[in-house]
């Protein structure tokens, strides 16, 4: 089993960043790539980013040059580097890892942005 937890998340003002950390734990050597997604309220599940163990990485075109995905071998952690952050970014922030068949997200950061 692989488990994940999300962190970094909070309140920041339009125009900040914040950086989001993405710990994996268990059969890590299972994990195919991990992704970046968000829910905003009200709406649906939204991909964001998500880089593979190769380390090939691609981006949803409404953050392309805003965030930036990376992975610490070491740590076991993947990160989501957001700057030049819009209300419209306020959302709960989930990252999920890919383990061929099926997929595990962990439970959450919110990330608030107020303009």
């Amino acid at each position: 089993q692989v488990q994940l937890v999300e962190s970094g998340g909070g309140l920041v003002q339009a125009g900040g960043s914040l950086r989001l950390s993405c710990a994996a734990s268990g059969n890590i050597f299972n994990i195919a790539a991990t992704g970046w997604y968000r829910r905003p309220p009200g709406k649906e599940r939204e991909f964001l980013a998500r880089i593979t163990g190769h380390g090939s990485i691609s981006y949803a075109s409404s953050v392309r040059g805003r965030f930036t995905i990376s992975r610490d071998n070491a740590k076991n952690i993947v990160y989501l580097q957001m700057n030049s952050l819009k209300p419209e970014d306020t959302a709960v922030y989930y990252c999920n890892a890919e383990l061929g068949l099926y997929g595990v997200s962990g439970q959450g950061t919110q990330v608030t942005v107020s303009s």
